[in-house]
């Protein structure tokens, strides 16, 4: 018989409550696909939440208010322009994110960046973006 896994305690960086893993519906009403999220129990007043990986209670990362959740979504778009583009593989690149920034396998995830860790991560993405000639729209 296989034992439930239980869902992790997580707490909100900026109000301290506890998360609640809700379905993605109660954040994005019609919009949302069949997903799961964990929520602030603050929420709506607290806007911080995370996805979930599929099939399982694990968050994608720490939970983010919309700023730092906009940021991480440009972060990985940029990011992810290194092995799309072909200058690294993807396992290559993030082992570049470990070499530069003197992470752990394990914190070497854009969904666990702070507002500052992603601010330094698009710098040095574009970096190496223009010294491969690449150019991005927007």
């Amino acid at each position: 018989m296989k034992r439930k896994k239980k869902q992790p305690i997580i707490r909100c960086p900026y109000c301290g409550r506890t998360a609640v893993l809700q379905k993605a519906s109660y954040v994005y009403r019609e919009k949302a696909l069949d997903e799961y999220l964990y929520v602030c129990s603050g929420y709506p007043a607290c806007d911080a939440y995370v996805g979930v990986h599929a099939g399982t209670l694990r968050p994608k990362g720490s939970l983010a208010n919309g700023d730092l959740r906009h940021k991480r979504i440009e972060a990985h778009r940029l990011f992810d322009a290194i092995w799309k583009n072909g200058i690294m593989s993807r396992k290559d690149a993030y082992r570049w994110i470990q070499d530069t920034f003197s992470l752990s396998d394990s914190q070497a995830h854009i969904g666990q960046f702070s507002d500052y860790r992603c601010d330094c991560l698009m710098a040095e993405t574009r970096k190496v973006l223009e010294n491969n000639h690449v150019r991005l729209a927007g």
